[in-house]
């Protein structure tokens, strides 16, 4: 729908512009408006004209007993005649082959036997008929309620009584309220007649006044509902003769409160009883009663009141007075009247262009206030962006489009009943220019440009407008627009979405401040749709739900504040086709097995794809749109309740677990002929003399003729003899029979029925007529009618009249003109029996002019003339209320919210002692097109549950007291908590980069319940998809970007990935696994042979490596990065040295006492030959100490968001090489290698092995100074003793050292440390050792590989340790060791703490003492 609404936008050159202008200038003058009525037309012009469709009779209310018959009826007029259906609650009855029910020939619906039962009830409920007339469309009828009694039960029972001679007697009998019109009454076993003195109340209850000595007896009632009849108890009456003296005077029956609908009747049952007898008299609203002038109103036996045909003004409270001339007793009662719904305006037919919006009026009125709801062929108007209610009731429809077109219905409902009034749509084609030019450049021409056959579009109020229906009028305020968006892309096709990126437009290239509309249409089908952005400058949209392999056309349009721009040229974007689907079912046919059936067969696809699961059966009627599918589970399937000789066309789809296959071709069938299943129509009389009456019809429906009419049965008799029939055959073409040799003066009756080659169908109703006492004169028209009576109304005036006084000329009828001033407005025509008529839908307060004339086949004769003004309307409009005021919206948590208010209309303690309610709405403006919900409340506070986390939602409030209500009060904002994602990520797509098949890149969308802020994703992968999910490798992904590089991947090899979203509340569900299989390997490379590597664990320099996310850093940055490091590495060893040197002079007997002293404990600093052989001391064991272990006992609990090691090829892991040889050339060398590749995180072996949580993902404490552990010789658990300590490091995993570069990043990474066991105390990083040859503890066939580091807070770099090992197997020299400059001891002691260390005080000056004595050793060295 909205493809058409919006392709008419953007039109004409201004040659085009000139043509149509000067065209317009020539007919503008003769456009007329074309609501409802005939279109003008021009000569030779052919416009298609309303249809009239209606309903003559609708199903009404009715109530039934077991095993009896039931008709509830229906006719639909139209031409042609329309197909009558019938569905109950809701759903199409299949009277085919029901054997209970079935369909008369008028369209009623007839019902034999009754079933009812406790736990069967099939026929009881709520049944609607259906008219439909081909290529024209479908209406409703009102809801007619079928009610079946119940079983018979007594409430209540007679009881034996004693009354006194003339006074009234009352007898119970009470049964089920649908069971009282069967309700009959025996006095001695004998039927009971019913009269002025007896009488039945509405509840089965028996009156009898005035009672005499014959009313004695035994009374009991039966209740018969169609099965055995049920008797009550028997009780006996007693008739007391007069003793002469007084009695009490009281109430045998009161009057209770009733509610009673507008025509029906009402009984308020009063009977007294007293001596003397008492009279009953009635009040209404402290007025008296005039029982005795009053028609409607009626004194039943015993005092009871009738009121017949109700009316609004007859609700109101009653009074029941007895008197008996001692005393006086009353009662009261209240009736409450209720109205059905009635229309005051209902919708007119309407002709319109495309692209047009237009309004369908109903105003309706009924008590209780009646609902809305609009049907359109039959079927629901759901509200949407272009179908929406405006002003209560009104239907607008948006942007028209050809499918439009049709019978729209306003259905109005309450407590007591339905109607419906309908109107047609009719679509008129463009004829000029005009009916091409577009809306958006000026809706005024284009309402007033008429087409070639002069029928004018109607001239409607502008309407409000949707975001898809903008560019159809101009913009409300003057301004620059934006100009069409650019470079518009399809950056992401798939098989049902596809993601769309554009450039801002030319004319605003920042574009902070649009929004963008993207209007997108399948490729063949005139519907379009539109896709907006979330927020302003976003210049990307994913649309969701389309079909695979099929053309899509994209538009973007800008808009800024004063409307919307240009559009972008259209983009052809074809989906991805769906793979492995079935193919299509060969050898399929259909054959009619019925008038009404047909069997198609089939068999299984050729290419299934798999095992088939079912088939789905699509069928369509010839000349129709509307499709209909059944599924099927085997290979043939048999139709039923199809239109009789009907052409159908039938087609399959196989479906297996990927979705729907590829359908077949379609196969055509008709169904069988039979008799006609409609009488014929239109069925009319017309006397010509005294001896002839002419007959006229029209053939049945074309959809029941049901086969080719070979002829007509006409029958006939006199009304007085009914047994005597006369039976005349004409041809099927004939369509008019003059019958000959009747009777003067007799009534007969006429039925026709039709024909086919399979019999004869239902004949029409009889219809009567009376040939003339004698041949009347009708060579001149009739005279003036005797006596013209008005009696105006409100809305209506009633017209009664007497015919002509000269009975010689023949009367055929009268026609009665009306119009306010003027006779000739309207005129309706009446039959010549009929002596009155009602005007309806007039206008109060108006002066009309009323004429009445009678006619002949001459003409009409001399009119006779009368006024009457129709009486004022006067309601009453109650005043409105004030609306609350300080409404606030406190939220309580993710999904509620409490709103408070206050009533000024209260008094100051706000505290409600009245009836009054309040209503609360609310709704959120994300949609756009949200609706409002609403609650009733009667406090001064609502809790508002349901709702959606993390969304902004409005809310007012209104306050109802009887009649009157006030306007919404101000509105209150808030927003819902945030919750925890309840989705997972969508679209997550694997693919591998192009150029190195080892690096992947996986993409996804964020969820589409994310219930908040996105903070960051976690990628889940493993080869092995069945594995634990802690046994998959965890990437963490920082902030709301939506794409992750992966590299160092084996190649040839199945992955699998989960993605996982996390918001400030929490981690929401995983994806689906998707799978990617890594490419094979290429290239002249051997296996297992590629470029140098510089570690396991090598992450580049931070200023040259690059991102968490893989943006690329120029080597040339990289290697001025290494000489700088180099630069400061050599300065920073200077001046260690020096402080050193100057330390050690200082040095005093005590301290070298206490260092010797440690030595002798360890025996690990024992020198050998002269100073020249001594190896200087490692000065960082200590320091590997006091910044392993905190490290090692991260503080954040969180196992889930962390770094975790990943498993990397054992060749991966070289021993360390005790060669010295290498210099620093080879070094860099190893560095450019490696900077040659992406930093990402890598995932090489591929193992399945479960990770280590070595680190959490969010934070790290800052104070940490150390980069990495330096890589050491493993040695057993026994070698793990340092100097003057007990202290022992616990015992971890080890891994692959960090190269220098990557301890060079910034210190605003916190990278994970692996665990070492320490060497021996005097081995320094600058002499690395042989293993021993005794079992290692860290086993070199487990891989691992760095984690991927987090980002936190920049600090001050304390130290920079470097260290490398051999790679494949080549030596590398291990970088120069870098000597720390001391922390204070501030932040030594901070350090500590944020790590969560164990050391105290004591031990900290040990350590910093041993390191003095150290360094005073190095200055020895150096001195020697």
């Amino acid at each position: 729908m909205a493809a058409e609404r919006g392709a008419r936008r953007l039109l004409g050159t201004s040659s085009f512009w000139l043509y149509c202008l000067l065209l317009l200038a020539r007919r503008a003058p003769g456009a007329a408006a074309a609501r409802s009525g005939s279109p003008p037309q021009s000569p030779g012009a052919s416009v298609r004209t309303f249809t009239p469709f209606y309903f003559l009779v609708e199903p009404v209310d009715t109530l039934s007993v077991r095993g009896s018959s039931v008709i509830l009826n229906c006719s639909a007029y139209s031409e042609p005649s329309p197909k009558i259906e019938w569905k109950k609650d809701g759903t199409f009855l299949n009277l085919v082959s029901d054997d209970r029910r079935q369909l008369l020939p008028d369209g009623s619906l007839f019902i034999s036997n009754v079933v009812h039962s406790k736990h069967n009830k099939p026929d009881e409920g709520y049944y609607q008929c259906v008219a439909t007339v081909e290529s024209l469309g479908t209406i409703v009828s009102r809801t007619a309620k079928l009610t079946v009694a119940g079983l018979p039960r007594f409430t209540s029972q007679p009881e034996p009584s004693s009354v006194y001679a003339g006074n009234s007697a009352i007898l119970n009998c009470e049964v089920n309220a649908d069971l009282v019109p069967f309700v009959r009454w025996e006095q001695n076993r004998q039927p009971l007649l019913l009269d002025n003195r007896v009488i039945k109340l509405a509840s089965g209850t028996l009156v009898i006044s005035n009672v005499t000595e014959g009313d004695g007896g035994l009374y009991r009632c039966i209740v018969e509902s169609g099965g055995p009849p049920k008797y009550s108890d028997e009780a006996e009456l007693k008739v007391l003769s007069d003793p002469e003296v007084t009695s009490n005077l009281v109430f045998l029956k009161q009057p209770s409160s009733l509610v009673k609908v507008i025509g029906q009747s009402a009984v308020l049952p009063c009977v007294a009883s007293g001596l003397p007898t008492p009279t009953i008299r009635w009040m209404k609203n402290e007025e008296a009663l005039d029982t005795e002038s009053s028609e409607r109103l009626v004194l039943l036996a015993g005092g009871s009141l009738e009121i017949s045909d109700v009316t609004e003004d007859d609700a109101g409270t009653y009074f029941c007075i007895a008197d008996n001339g001692n005393e006086t007793i009353d009662t009261q009662a209240e009736l409450t009247i209720q109205a059905q719904p009635e229309f005051r305006k209902q919708p007119t037919n309407i002709y319109a262009h495309e692209s047009m919006d237009i309004i369908f009026e109903c105003e309706v009125t009924g008590k209780p206030t009646p609902t809305v709801k609009w049907v359109k062929n039959g079927d629901m108007v759901i509200p949407s962006d272009y179908f929406k209610i405006v002003k209560e009731h009104n239907l607008q429809v948006l942007g028209l489009v050809k499918s439009d077109e049709g019978f729209y219905q306003c259905i109005a409902e309450n407590d007591v009943g339905n109607a419906q009034a309908g109107a047609q749509l009719i679509i008129l084609e463009h004829a000029t220019c005009c009916g091409h030019l577009s809306m958006s450049t000026n809706r005024d021409l284009h309402q007033h440009c008429s087409l070639s056959s002069d029928v004018a579009i109607p001239t409607l109020p502008p309407t409000s407008l949707t975001s898809a229906t903008t560019d159809h009028l101009a913009p409300a305020t003057t301004g620059p627009l934006p100009s069409a968006p650019r470079d518009v892309v399809a950056s992401l096709v798939s098989t049902r979405f596809i993601k769309l990126t554009w450039r801002t437009p030319a004319s605003d290239p920042h574009g902070d401040n649009l929004t963008y509309s993207v209007f997108y249409t399948k490729e063949g089908t005139a519907r379009e749709r539109v896709e907006n952005t979330s927020r302003p400058g976003e210049m990307q949209v994913t649309i969701q739900n389309l079909m695979p392999a099929t053309v899509y056309i994209f538009k973007v349009m800008a808009q800024n504040k004063h409307g919307s721009g240009e559009s972008s040229a259209p983009l052809r974007v074809e989906t991805q086709p769906e793979v492995q689907l079935p193919g299509p079912a060969p050898n399929i046919r259909a054959y009619a097995t019925s008038p009404t059936s047909i069997t198609v067969t089939w068999e299984t696809p050729l290419s299934g794809n798999g095992e088939i699961q079912n088939y789905k059966l699509y069928y369509m009627e010839k000349g129709t749109d509307k499709e209909q599918d059944v599924d099927v589970s085997s290979h043939s399937y048999t139709i039923n309740g199809l239109k009789k000789y009907t052409d159908y066309s039938f087609r399959v789809v196989a479906y297996n677990k990927h979705g729907p296959g590829v359908s077949t071709q379609d196969v055509a069938v008709r169904t069988l002929s039979d008799v006609p299943s409609a009488a014929p129509q239109n069925l009319s009389l017309e006397v010509r003399n005294s001896k002839s009456i002419m007959i006229h019809w029209q053939p049945p429906p074309p959809a029941t003729q049901n086969g080719q009419i070979t002829g007509y049965k006409i029958r006939y008799r006199k009304a007085s003899r009914k047994s005597d029939v006369t039976e005349i055959l004409v041809t099927g073409t004939q369509l008019s029979q003059l019958i000959e040799g009747l009777d003067r003066g007799t009534e007969y009756n006429f039925r026709v029925a039709a024909l086919t080659i399979n019999g004869t169908g239902p004949a029409t109703d009889w219809l009567s007529a009376e040939t003339f006492e004698s041949d009347l004169d009708e060579t001149r028209v009739p005279e003036v009618p005797s006596s013209l009576h008005v009696r105006p109304l409100v809305t209506s005036i009633v017209v009664s009249w007497t015919p002509p006084e000269n009975q010689n000329i023949v009367v055929r009828g009268y026609a009665i003109g009306y119009g306010i001033g003027s006779p000739h407005a309207q005129t309706i025509k009446v039959d010549y029996k009929q002596r009155y008529y009602t005007i309806e839908n007039l206008d109060p307060s108006s002066h009309y002019v009323i004429t009445l004339k009678a006619f002949n086949n001459v003409g009409e004769g001399i009119p006779l003339y009368e006024s009457a003004v129709t009486r004022p309307h006067t309601v009453p409009d109650p005043t409105p209320m004030m609306p609350p005021v300080g409404v606030q919206a406190s939220i309580l948590s993710h999904d509620t919210i409490r709103i408070t208010w206050a009533d000024n209309s209260l008094p100051k303690h706000q505290k409600i002692t009245d009836s009054r309610y309040y209503t609360v709405r609310w709704k959120t403006n994300i949609p756009a097109n949200t609706k409002y919900k609403n609650a009733n409340a009667t406090t001064l506070s609502y809790l508002v549950t349901g709702l959606k986390p993390n969304t902004l939602y409005e809310f007012s409030v209104m306050v109802t007291k009887g009649r009157r209500s006030s306007t919404w009060s101000m509105t209150a904002h808030g927003t819902t908590f945030e919750l925890v994602p309840t989705s997972p990520p969508k679209d997550v797509t694997v693919v591998s980069k192009e150029g190195k098949p080892r690096t992947i890149i996986v993409n996804w969308q964020p969820p589409s319940e994310a219930n908040g802020k996105i903070t960051g994703y976690i990628i889940y992968y493993s080869t092995d998809v069945n594995a634990e999910i802690h046994d998959w490798v965890i990437e963490p992904v920082v902030g709301n970007r939506l794409t992750h590089q992966i590299q160092e991947l084996t190649l040839d090899t199945p992955y699998y990935f989960k993605i996982q979203a996390r918001n400030s509340k929490g981690m929401g569900p995983m994806s689906e696994a998707v799978q990617f299989r890594t490419p094979k390997a290429s290239g002249s490379a051997g296996k297992g042979s590629r470029l140098p590597d510089l570690g396991s664990d090598y992450k580049p320099p931070m200023s040259g490596s690059n991102s968490p996310h893989g943006s690329p850093t120029s080597p040339l940055d990289s290697n001025m990065l290494l000489v700088i490091i180099v630069s400061v590495g050599v300065i920073t060893i200077v001046v260690v040295v020096i402080i050193a040197v100057f330390c050690t002079r200082r040095t005093t007997s005590h301290q070298k006492k206490k260092r010797a002293a440690c030595k002798s404990v360890n025996g690990s600093h024992k020198y050998k030959g002269n100073s020249k052989d001594v190896k200087p001391p490692d000065l960082w064991i200590h320091h590997e100490r006091l910044e392993l272990k905190p490290i090692d006992k991260s503080p954040d609990p969180n196992p889930v968001m962390t770094d975790t090691p990943i498993p990397r090829n054992s060749q991966d892991i070289t021993p360390v090489d005790n060669s010295m040889d290498s210099n620093i050339h080879q070094r860099r060398n190893s560095y450019r290698g490696h900077e040659s590749e992406d930093s990402m995180s890598t995932l090489a072996g591929r193992r399945g092995m479960r990770p280590k949580m070595m680190m959490p993902f969010d934070s790290q404490p800052p104070q940490q100074s150390v980069r990495n552990t330096p890589s050491t010789d493993t040695m057993p658990a026994s070698s793990s003793q340092t100097c003057c300590t007990d202290h022992q490091d616990p015992e971890g995993a080890t891994s692959s050292s960090y190269l220098a570069s990557s301890q060079e990043e910034d210190s605003g990474q916190s990278l994970p440390t692996a665990h070492v066991r320490p060497s021996h105390p005097l081995k320094s990083f600058a002499v690395p050792a042989v293993p021993p040859p005794g079992p290692p503890t860290y086993d070199p066939a487990l891989p691992s590989t760095p984690l991927l580091s987090q980002q936190a807070l920049n600090h001050h770099i304390h130290s920079v340790k470097t260290a490398s090992i051999g790679t494949l197997g080549r030596s590398r020299p291990p970088m120069p060791v870098v000597v720390p400059s001391a922390p204070e001891v501030q932040e030594t002691t901070r350090m500590l703490e944020d790590s969560e260390s164990s050391y105290e005080p004591d031990e900290l000056t040990k350590e910093m003492a041993h390191l003095e004595g150290l360094m005073k050793d190095l200055n020895a060295i150096t001195t020697a």
